[in-house]
C-alpha cells in the first residue's frame, strides 16, 4: 500500500477542519470540524501503522487512545454549547466573548466609575 494516499486524504481532511475552525462562527459546527482533524490524525496513526508494519501496533493503540479522548471533549463541549445556549439564546462564538455576569454592552462595571451603581453620600 502506498502511504501517499491516506496522507493526502489525512490532509485534507485536516485542512477542512481547519478551516471550519477558523471561519465557523457557531459552535457546534466549530466542533465537528475539530473532529475531522482528530479523524485525520487517526488516519494517518493507522496508516503508519500498517507502513512500518510495527509489531506492537502502536498507532492503532494511540488511535483507540485518540477516540476515547475525542469522545469524552465532544461530550464535555456540547454539554457547555447547550448550556450556553440556554443562557444566552445564540450559540454564535463572535458572541460569546462578553460571558461576564451582568456585562451589558456601553455599560460600566466599575462602582467607582459608573454613576448608577455609585451610593449618594449622605450629608451629616
Amino acid at each position: 500500500m502506498h502511504l501517499a494516499y491516506p496522507a493526502v486524504l489525512a490532509a485534507l481532511l485536516f485542512c477542512t477542519g481547519l478551516y471550519g475552525v477558523l471561519a465557523r462562527r457557531n459552535a457546534i459546527l466549530v466542533l465537528m470540524s475539530v473532529e475531522l482533524m482528530l479523524n485525520a490524525v487517526n488516519l494517518n496513526l493507522v496508516a503508519f501503522d500498517v507502513w512500518l508494519r510495527d509489531t506492537l501496533h502502536a498507532g492503532q493503540a494511540l488511535t483507540l487512545f485518540t477516540i476515547a479522548i475525542a469522545a469524552a471533549e465532544i461530550g464535555i463541549g456540547l454539554a457547555i454549547v447547550l448550556m450556553v445556549y440556554r443562557n444566552r439564546g445564540t450559540s454564535d462564538v463572535d458572541r460569546l466573548r462578553d460571558t461576564a455576569e451582568g456585562h451589558e454592552p456601553g455599560r460600566s462595571t466599575d462602582p467607582h466609575t459608573d454613576p448608577s451603581t455609585a451610593r449618594p453620600e449622605v450629608a451629616a
